[in-house]
């Protein structure tokens, strides 16, 4: 599996987690902790994917999502939230979200959005 991956999010545990999920099977990943960073990070580089936290101090994962959808409609955002709501949720996939994932979420739920989320981009799923 290859792929670029961005990480946004205001939890360190978080932002760690994933890299250690992820970063074995292949993919690059980015780590940042501000939503403000992670969107300049997309302006100078390419990503394949953007994880972002929907709650953060400096700008929410919905504004996030908008800005990468305007500017890179390629690249793919999957949102994760610890604040479970269906109305986030929609709202989250009405406005282009490829997946939409719960805290604390497990290493397999993970490593499954982001599967589909690259293989579908691929087109070898």
């Amino acid at each position: 599996m290859t792929g670029k991956i961005l990480v946004i999010d205001d939890e360190d545990i978080v932002r760690r987690s994933c890299s250690r999920t992820l970063s074995p099977l292949g993919y690059e990943v980015r780590l940042t902790q501000s939503s403000l960073d992670g969107l300049r990070m997309i302006d100078e580089e390419k990503f394949d994917l953007v994880l972002t936290d929907i709650k953060m101090p400096d700008m929410d994962g919905i504004e996030v999502l908008k800005q990468v959808r305007d500017k890179f409609p390629e690249t793919k955002v999957i949102i994760m939230t610890g604040y479970q709501s269906v109305e986030n949720a929609l709202k989250s996939v009405q406005l282009g979200a490829f997946d939409y994932i719960e805290k604390p979420f497990s290493p397999d739920a993970l490593i499954s959005s982001v599967s589909k989320a690259l293989g579908n981009r691929k087109g070898d799923q």
